[in-house]
């Protein structure tokens, strides 16, 4: 795949136009440098403001999306994501002022001293130009530009068509005229106007203009494009893969385990809900009722053996059956740790037992991203883990940043040595 930044003649509309977005961000990307964090925290506290002095206009902008993906067939899981609401548009206007309020980590730190005197620093400077592509979620539209600004960066955002219009006027309306009003260039936070798979492939084949792209979505379509972002050499980090487990050992208290099926399955259409359900060979008698009760009144239906389908299948991403939740039995907090893994993507899992050696044992076996002890896989989210909006959440199994990704991961590590003090 070609990088050179000469459009060849024969390119498509949608990759015409992801070029396009990206030269402009390229552009404004040495102005969002410049203009420094109190500028930044600034047009992020104005974008706060704004979601809800405009609520109504974006609320209007959603609601006309939500009502043509009805009219598509989209489901109900996919639905929930792609509303607005009042409630929905106060948090992100409250998840802003909690980034522009939140105190950046030092710009250099000291590593060392040679032994000839020189003095090695470690510094973070932006990447430049970041890219997003996301499912057909509006909110998202509002954290990834926020954590990229936040990281000195501009943004190329590549959303589903479902949400175009609700991204549109959120960039249009909040973004834009929050950055204008503090000496940011508008053109930081670039929209593709055309949605569309070749688009998004477009994106993550510009490493010259877009080095870094984050890809969030699930299945098939996001390993594809992780796939031709590495042949192109950009480096991407994907959320491809989600579906949380929980283990119900045998120590486990009655109590929390309605506690945990409950809170666990409060949204059915996101990465980090319950989806594989393991239950502890020799109390599976005493703990699936209980299980079983508080599925049913979140009106879920378990998928028991035998399967006619893997164990992490992410109900999540299957259009019209969200509603359903895997069982299955393990022998101990071992077996039931490397099942997790092996099973599932690795987003995360939780253990539910009264017994700390049971805990200890399936939190040491356990290689993902996020291990809980009787606390729910909901909780893997960058606004409720580290208080910060997330751009995605990698579960990549190579070093890097891994779990929730926020403006700090979005940097480039660079020494500096300096003649000795």
């Amino acid at each position: 795949m070609s990088t050179s930044t000469t459009a060849p003649t024969d390119v498509t509309p949608e990759a015409t136009a992801v070029r396009e977005a990206a030269q402009r961000a390229a552009a404004a990307a040495p102005g969002v440098r410049a203009a420094g964090g109190p500028a930044i925290d600034a047009a992020l506290r104005t974008a706060a403001g704004l979601l809800r002095e405009r609520s109504d206009d974006l609320l209007a902008a959603n609601a006309a999306d939500v009502e043509a993906a009805k009219r598509n067939g989209m489901a109900q899981g996919l639905l929930d994501r792609l509303r607005l609401s009042p409630e929905r548009l106060a948090d992100m206007a409250t998840q802003l002022e909690v980034l522009a309020d939140t105190p950046e980590p030092p710009l250099q730190r000291e590593v060392r001293t040679l032994p000839t005197g020189e003095r090695v620093f470690e510094r973070r400077v932006p990447v430049g130009v970041i890219g997003a592509v996301f499912e057909a979620r509006p909110n998202v539209t509002v954290d990834v530009a926020s954590q990229v600004l936040k990281a000195r960066s501009a943004a190329v955002l590549r959303t589903g068509s479902a949400a175009l219009g609700s991204a549109t006027a959120l960039v249009e309306l909040v973004i834009a005229p929050a950055l204008a009003r503090h000496g940011v260039p508008e053109a930081a936070v670039q929209l593709v106007p055309t949605p569309g798979h070749a688009g998004a492939e477009a994106l993550v084949g510009l490493p010259d203009l877009v080095p870094l792209v984050v890809v969030r979505g699930s299945g098939e379509v996001t390993r594809k494009l992780s796939t031709l972002g590495a042949a192109a050499g950009t480096r991407v980090l994907a959320h491809a893969d989600g579906g949380g487990v929980l283990y119900l050992d045998a120590s486990s208290d009655e109590a929390d385990v309605t506690r945990l099926v409950t809170d666990s399955t409060d949204r059915l259409g996101v990465c980090n809900r319950l989806n594989l359900l393991l239950i502890d060979r020799p109390a599976y008698d005493r703990l699936w009722p209980v299980a079983e009760r508080a599925l049913a009144e979140r009106r879920i239906t378990p998928s028991l053996p035998p399967h006619d389908h893997r164990l992490g299948h992410e109900w999540a991403l299957d259009s019209g059956a969200e509603a359903h939740v895997t069982v299955a039995q393990v022998d101990g907090p071992v077996d039931a740790a490397t099942t997790a893994a092996r099973e599932t993507s690795g987003l995360a899992a939780t253990v539910c037992a009264t017994d700390e050696a049971a805990a200890t044992a399936f939190i040491d076996a356990y290689t993902g991203t996020g291990v809980f002890w009787n606390a729910t896989t909901r909780l893997l989210d960058g606004y409720k883990l580290l208080g910060l909006p997330e751009t995605g959440i990698n579960v990549d199994h190579t070093p890097g940043p891994r779990g929730p990704v926020t403006y700090v991961d979005l940097s480039l590590r660079q020494f500096v040595v300096l003649p000795p003090a």
